[in-house]
C-alpha cells in the first residue's frame, strides 16, 4: 500500500471514529423503526427504538395488603419520587406520613392519595435541617399511627454550578438537607425504635455518581456519598436491633423539581437517551416498586446495599469503548477492511 493510500484510509477511519462519538444516534430507517415498534406502547420523543423491549410496569408488584398494619414515614413526600413511593405504599396497605416544608402541597398530596387508595395519609410540616423540627414530626407520626417501621429518606436539594462559584452557604444548604437531614431523621427514628425494642427498615434515595464523583454538583455528590456510608455503617451496627438499611441510586427520572433545577434549558434531556442502553428515562412507578420491595419483608436479608436503577446508564458511561455502539454496520465494514489491510502491510521486523 502506498503512503498516500494509507494516509487516505486512516483519514476515513478517523472520520468514522469521530462520527461515533458525536451526540447523535446513527440514523435508523423509518421502515426499521416501524418493524421494531409494533406494540401499543406510546413512544416518547427522543427515546431509542430499543425502549419497546424495556416496558414500564406501573402496577404494584407486591401483593395487596403487604404493608397492612405498618407505618411509613417519608421525607420529601409531597412531590416527585416521594409522592410516588407514598402512593405505592398506601396502595399496599401502609399508614403513610409525608413530611416536608410546604404544608399546602403535602395536604393536597395527602388528599390525592386518599382518593386513590382509600387510606388516610398524614401530612406533617417539617424542616429537615432542624433536629428539633424532625423530632416534632416523628412525635406527630407516633401520635397518629405509632412508631414508623419504615423510614424513607427522600428529601433532597441540588443545583448545577461550577464549584468555584459556590458560596459557603450554598455548600452548607445542600449538606444540611441531604446528609445532616438524613442523619437527623435516621438517628431520631432509630433511637425511638431501639428504646421501644422494635425493628425497622430504612431506605435512602441517593445517586449513581456517588461511585465516581462528578463535577458541577459537588455538594450533592459529597452529601449523597455520606448518606451511603451512613447506610453501610448503621447496617453493620444496628442490625442487632432488628433494623435494615439500604439505598436506591436512581438514574434520570423526569420530575418537575429535579429537572427544573438540573436541566433548566432541556438540553440534558435531549441527549441523555443516547447514553442509556435501555433507550429511555426511568419512571416514578418503577422506583416506587423497587422501594416497596426493599422496605418489605420480601427483602429481609438485604441490608447495607445500594441498588442502582438507571437502565444501564452508569455502566455505559464508564466503559471507554462503549461509544462505539454508535458506529453503523456499514462503518464497521469499512473499519474492518482498513484494519485487515493494515495488518497485511509488511512490518519493519519482517523486512529482510
Amino acid at each position: 500500500m502506498s503512503e498516500m493510500a494509507f494516509i487516505t484510509r486512516m483519514r476515513v477511519l478517523t472520520n468514522i471514529l469521530q462520527a461515533s462519538i458525536r451526540h447523535s444516534r446513527p440514523e435508523i430507517s423509518s421502515t426499521r423503526v416501524a418493524a421494531l415498534h409494533t406494540s401499543s406502547a406510546v413512544m416518547k420523543e427522543g427515546e431509542g427504538p430499543q425502549a419497546k423491549h424495556f416496558p414500564v410496569m406501573r402496577t404494584p408488584m407486591l401483593p395487596k395488603d403487604t404493608f397492612k398494619g405498618k407505618t411509613a414515614f417519608i421525607t420529601g413526600g409531597g412531590t416527585g419520587l416521594g409522592k410516588g413511593m407514598a402512593t405505592m405504599l398506601s396502595s399496599l396497605g401502609a399508614n403513610v406520613v409525608i413530611a416536608a416544608r410546604r404544608l399546602p402541597i403535602l395536604e393536597e398530596t395527602a388528599r390525592e392519595i386518599l382518593s386513590q387508595t382509600g387510606n388516610e395519609v398524614l401530612p406533617v410540616q417539617m424542616d429537615i435541617r432542624d433536629p428539633t423540627n424532625v423530632a416534632a414530626a416523628l412525635d406527630a407520626c407516633e401520635a397518629k399511627f405509632g412508631l414508623p417501621s419504615i423510614v424513607i429518606n427522600n428529601a433532597a436539594g441540588n443545583f448545577i454550578s461550577p464549584s468555584e462559584r459556590l458560596s459557603p452557604n450554598a455548600w452548607k444548604t445542600i449538606i444540611d438537607i441531604v446528609l445532616n437531614g438524613t442523619a437527623y431523621v435516621t438517628l431520631e427514628a432509630g433511637k425511638r425504635l431501639i428504646k421501644a425494642e422494635k425493628g425497622g427498615t430504612f431506605l435512602s434515595i441517593t445517586t449513581p455518581y456517588t461511585r465516581s464523583g462528578t463535577g458541577f454538583v459537588s455538594p450533592s455528590a459529597s452529601a449523597k456519598a455520606g448518606v451511603e456510608t451512613l447506610t453501610r455503617s448503621l447496617a453493620s451496627e444496628w442490625g442487632r436491633y432488628g433494623m435494615r438499611f439500604n439505598c436506591i441510586a436512581p438514574g434520570p427520572i423526569e420530575t418537575e423539581g429535579a429537572f427544573s433545577r438540573l436541566d433548566p434549558t432541556g438540553s440534558f434531556k435531549n441527549t441523555v437517551y443516547k447514553r442509556i442502553p435501555a433507550g429511555r428515562l426511568g419512571e416514578v412507578e418503577e422506583l416506587a416498586n423497587l422501594a416497596a420491595y426493599l422496605v418489605s419483608d420480601y427483602s429481609s436479608w438485604v441490608s447495607g446495599e445500594t441498588l442502582a436503577q438507571d437502565g444501564g446508564e452508569y455502566r455505559f458511561m464508564a466503559g471507554e469503548f462503549n461509544l462505539l455502539s454508535r458506529v453503523t454496520p456499514d462503518q464497521w465494514d469499512m473499519m474492518e477492511k482498513l484494519i485487515r489491510s493494515s495488518n497485511k502491510k509488511p512490518k519493519k521486523s519482517d523486512d529482510k
